[in-house]
């Protein structure tokens, strides 16, 4: 039997929330960034995200740089704080069954997603999904840098980072005879558009109207 594949896309998909912009939100509380001076960018950042017109690097460049100042054990050590205070609380039961659905299936499962992999790795492991393809943040002798290591996961990135990671299998998306990508976002309407079954879940009203016009299942996972 041929396997499926099952893509979930993690904020304000999976997670009734947004992990990348609560990790800054979450940094200030703990003291670590200054609120005065990030706060407003990280709102402006979050807004461009959302109307389609982020400038991918300078948020990178933004994000990526606290990772810089801290050593990687300490960071470490902050995730698992920031996993039980902040990021438990947004994994829905919804989710949770519906990933456990496509496991059960035999679907082979990613989280694919524009946040970092620091920020979101142990979020897949969480809902038990070992691949994971986040943009990744560059690492020199175990320390991170604040720069990107390849192409961000972002709009068509998505699209060229899963073509190179099945091509490391020996598989295109082609090979699967039923494709699924899960996502919020018009920003994955790139990859939406090449899997066989795209559903819009809690949907912005972008991709909600372009789900509609091509008869997309329109979901809530929350």
């Amino acid at each position: 039997m041929k396997q499926n594949l099952a893509l979930f896309d993690l904020d304000n998909t999976l997670l009734a929330g947004d992990s990348d912009y609560n990790w800054s939100v979450f940094l200030i509380s703990e003291g670590l960034l200054d609120a005065e001076q990030h706060k407003a960018r990280n709102e402006q950042f979050y807004e461009d995200y959302k109307n389609g017109c982020l400038d991918i690097y300078a948020f990178l460049k933004f994000q990526l740089q606290p990772l810089s100042q801290h050593p990687k054990a300490f960071l470490d050590e902050l995730h698992t704080k920031y996993m039980t205070n902040v990021i438990r609380p947004m994994m829905t039961q919804k989710a949770q069954d519906l990933v456990n659905q496509h496991k059960v299936n035999g679907d082979l499962c990613m989280v694919i997603t524009a946040t970092n992999s620091f920020v979101t790795k142990p979020i897949a492991t969480a809902y038990g999904i070992e691949h994971l393809i986040g943009t990744d943040p560059e690492m020199v002798d175990g320390q991170f840098t604040g720069g990107v290591s390849g192409t961000p996961s972002f709009q068509q990135g998505k699209v060229t980072r899963l073509d190179a990671w099945l091509a490391t299998r020996g598989q295109t998306l082609a090979d699967f005879d039923t494709s699924y990508f899960y996502s919020d976002s018009h920003n994955d309407l790139p990859l939406m558009k090449l899997v066989t079954n795209p559903v819009a879940v809690d949907a912005d009203p972008t991709l909600t109207a372009y789900a509609s016009a091509n008869g997309w299942p329109l979901i809530s996972l929350r």
